[in-house]
């Protein structure tokens, strides 16, 4: 059977083919660098996304602060993560690195901000 991908590693976004026969991959065609491939391997036995959102924030000059994880997490609980990011709320003053959730889910990731943001 053959499946395509778009690379999402680095910007080069290649278009991946690759020929796949009873979950073993017999061949990879259209990858720029070996990520690529290392790409496809983990697409096709554990899909890894990372996520950047934003979290409301209580008493800051401004009202949401951006965050994001700090290691990919299974694909599959990409919405279950964004429900406990949306019902999160920070107090103000916020600082980059700062954790704004610890081990969400138990999936090892946490939530952390990407932007200083002070309080009025």
């Amino acid at each position: 059977m053959l499946k395509k991908y778009t690379c999402i590693i680095c910007p080069n976004g290649c278009d991946i083919s690759v020929e796949i026969e009873d979950s073993k991959i017999l061949s990879v065609e259209g990858s720029a660098c070996k990520r690529g491939n290392e790409y496809v391997k983990q697409e096709l036995t554990n899909p890894q996304r990372s996520i950047a959102s934003s979290i409301l924030l209580e008493g800051g000059v401004l009202p949401l602060v951006s965050v994001r994880l700090s290691s990919p997490i299974p694909k599959e609980k990409i919405s279950d993560v964004m429900v406990v990011i949306k019902k999160a709320l920070l107090k103000a003053p916020v600082y980059v690195g700062q954790v704004a959730i610890a081990n969400v889910l138990g999936l090892g990731s946490d939530v952390l901000v990407t932007k200083n943001v002070g309080a009025k």
